[in-house]
């Protein structure tokens, strides 16, 4: 009896790798924002410990470099 469970249970998981080959893999549908994305973002709390958070894009400021002669 040990024999065969131990033989439909071998079968059984060789039965349900067959159905998956290629593991799932799970990606978010929105990508981050790049580097140079500046977001605004405003937050307050509700009831229940919940916040409402409000993110708005505002321009970004150009990069300044510095320049020494010594």
């Amino acid at each position: 009896m040990r024999r065969l469970n131990l033989i439909a249970a071998l079968l059984l998981a060789a039965a349900a790798s067959a159905c998956a080959p290629n593991p799932i893999i799970a990606r978010d549908p929105v990508p981050a924002p790049g580097p140079a994305d500046v977001y605004a973002c405003d937050s307050k709390p509700l009831p229940l410990n919940t916040f409402m958070t409000d993110c708005r894009p505002v321009p970004a400021s150009p990069q300044v470099v510095l320049r020494a002669r010594g």
